[in-house]
C-alpha cells in the first residue's frame, strides 16, 4: 500500500515540477493562455510528459483506493481521469487559428472528461467520509464551478458570438480546475497514507 502511495506521489510531484517549469519558461500569459497552448512553446515536450506523469500517479492512487475497498465508481473515475490526462498529452491541440482537427477534437473532449471526472470522484470520496473530507468537498466544488466557466465560452461560440481567450481569463479558470483537481488527488493519497501509517503503528506493538 505505502509503495503505491509513494510511487503515486512521486509521479504527481515530478509532473507538477515539469508543468511549473514549462509555465515559467514559456513566457505566455497565464491569465489568458490556456495550458494546451504550451505544447507549442520551445519546451513544449514538458506538457505531455507532465500529463503522462499525472496519469501514472492517478493509476497508483486508484489501485491503492481499490485495495482499501473504495467504491467502484471512485476507482473508475480516477482511472478515467488518468486515461484522459494521457490522451490530452498524446493528442495535442491545434495551433491558434487552425480549424479543429481529429487530434484537437480528442484533446478537447478528453480534457472535458478529465475536468469532470475528478471533482465527481472527490464528492464521492467526501461522501464516504475519508480524512480531509471537508477540504476534498471544497476543492471538488471549486473545480466544478471553474469548469463551468471553462465551458461557457465554448457554448457562446456555438451561437456564433466571437469570443477569444484574450477577452476572458480562460487560462486562469483552466488553471484553477487543474490545481484543485490535483489537490483532490493529493488529499485522497494523504488520507490513505495517514491510515496506513496508523495501521502499521497499531500492528507494531503486537509484534514486539
Amino acid at each position: 500500500m505505502k509503495g503505491l502511495l509513494v510511487s503515486g506521489f512521486a509521479a504527481i510531484g515530478t509532473g507538477t515540477v515539469a508543468m511549473l517549469d514549462l509555465q515559467l519558461e514559456a513566457g505566455l500569459d497565464p491569465v489568458h493562455s490556456v495550458i494546451s497552448e504550451y505544447a507549442w512553446a520551445p519546451n513544449g515536450w514538458l506538457l505531455p510528459t507532465s500529463l503522462t506523469l499525472f496519469a501514472i500517479g492517478s493509476a497508483f492512487m486508484a489501485e491503492a483506493l481499490r485495495r482499501v475497498g473504495a467504491g467502484r465508481w471512485i476507482v473508475a473515475l480516477l482511472v478515467a481521469w488518468g486515461a484522459s490526462m494521457f490522451l490530452i498529452g498524446a493528442f495535442p491541440t491545434d495551433r491558434p487559428g487552425v480549424p479543429l482537427s481529429l487530434s484537437g477534437g480528442i484533446h478537447r473532449y478528453a480534457a472535458f472528461a478529465a475536468f469532470l471526472a475528478m471533482p465527481i470522484a472527490g464528492l464521492l470520496l467526501a461522501k464516504a467520509r475519508i480524512r480531509y473530507a471537508r477540504a476534498v468537498r471544497v476543492l471538488s466544488s471549486v473545480a466544478l464551478g471553474a469548469l463551468l466557466l471553462v465551458v461557457v465560452p465554448y457554448v457562446v461560440r456555438m451561437f456564433g458570438i466571437p469570443l477569444g481567450n484574450d477577452d476572458i481569463p480562460a487560462g486562469l479558470t483552466q488553471r484553477v480546475v487543474v490545481v484543485t483537481e490535483l489537490g483532490v488527488l493529493a488529499l485522497a493519497g494523504l488520507s490513505l497514507m495517514k491510515s496506513a501509517v496508523q495501521r502499521s503503528r497499531a500492528v507494531a506493538p503486537s509484534l514486539a
